[in-house]
Formats: structure tokens, sequence, C-alpha cells
């Protein structure tokens, strides 16, 4: 059993006695961050690629890559983005596969090091299917912080098609889902929400 294999939010409930709810405007205080000229070319044709050829690996390497990318380059100095690797907590309870993204409050990128900020899942499809999945590996890199010796109070998630985007929050036992649903039309929001988190998530 992996990530991929949790489906339904009640599964995590029920397994990791865990609560789930959703609210609105869960970022509504994070400031939009004006895109650069090059950035918003990058996002346009990505954009044409991605949807052309409706793929999760298109869609994260045209579409998702490029803001995230953008995001830590601003953050750089503390943090470390990961990009399909594998993350293994504990597999005798699914908690284990590749993670799409990852991003972490350590300068270290040759290796993923605690504490885990942010995992963001790709999708090129139902968004709401892949919360469970991206949940799992929330209470993956929270209890991956914990062990290692250095917890956060709140771990991240986002599941996105890239031209879509569902962020979610993980703490004191509550996977809490922004029922706001950002588009790539208006990506200073996206990149906003993304170094908001990566500034506040400490």
């Amino acid at each position: 059993m992996t990530f991929s294999d949790f489906t339904l939010l009640s599964q995590l409930e029920a397994q990791f006695a865990v609560k789930s709810r959703s609210t609105q405007n869960l970022f509504a205080a994070a400031p939009e961050i004006e895109i650069s000229a090059h950035l918003q070319t990058i996002l346009s044709r990505g954009k044409r690629l991605a949807v052309a050829i409706n793929t999760e690996k298109a869609r994260s390497e045209f579409i998702i890559a490029p803001l995230l990318m953008e995001a830590w380059t601003m953050c750089q100095e503390n943090h470390s983005l990961f990009s399909g690797i594998e993350f293994k907590v504990a597999p005798e309870e699914g908690l284990s596969g590749r993670c799409d993204f990852l991003i972490s409050a350590s300068s270290d990128m040759m290796f993923l090091t605690a504490p885990i900020l942010t995992v963001v899942e790709a999708k090129n499809d139902d968004i709401p299917r892949g919360f469970a999945q991206c949940g799992a590996e929330m209470i993956a890199a929270a209890r991956f912080n914990k062990e290692q010796g250095r917890p956060v109070e709140t771990v991240y998630g986002c599941v996105t098609t890239g031209t879509e985007w569902r962020f979610l929050r993980f703490d004191d036992a509550i996977i809490t889902i922004d029922t706001e649903d950002y588009l790539i039309a208006d990506p200073a929001k996206i990149l906003g929400i993304l170094v908001h988190i990566l500034q506040t998530a400490h």
C-alpha cells in the first residue's frame, strides 16, 4: 500500500485518527505577488502544451514546476525543492511512495531533510480524488518531521492540475481543505500563497 492507494478521506480518518473538514478562504490573508514577464511567458506557453498533451507529467513540467521554482527562488536561502522522490516513512501503514513535489525548510538540496513544509500532488483530472493521497503525504511529512526532531506546527498540501489549484492544511490531527478554487489565470494569487506558506510555516 502506498500514498496513491488512499482515495477517500474516511480511510485516513479511520486509520490515523484524524479528522477532515473544509473551510472558505484559508489563504485570504496571503498577498498576491506580481508575476514577472518571463514567468508569465513560460506559464502561457506551458499551459498550451500541458493542456494539449494532458498528462500529469506534462502538467507537472510545464505549469506546476515553474511556479514552484519561482516560489523557491524567492525563499531559496532556507528552503529546498524536491521533485519525484521516494518518500518512505511507514510503508507498513501506507505512508510511502513517490511524491510529485516536496518543499523543506532546509538548505540541503542533496538529501531530503526535515522539516518538510509542503507537499504538492499533481493530477490531470478530478482534483477531489487527490485529497486523500495528499492528506496521507501530509501525515507522513508531519511524522517524518517529528521523528527527525524538527516538528512544525503545520504542514501544507496542494492538489493541482496545473490549471486548477486547491490547498490543504494539516495540524492538530485535522486536515483542512480550502474550498477556494485557484486558477492559473490568476497566477499572482497562487504564487502569493506558495510564498506565504514558505515564509510562515516553520
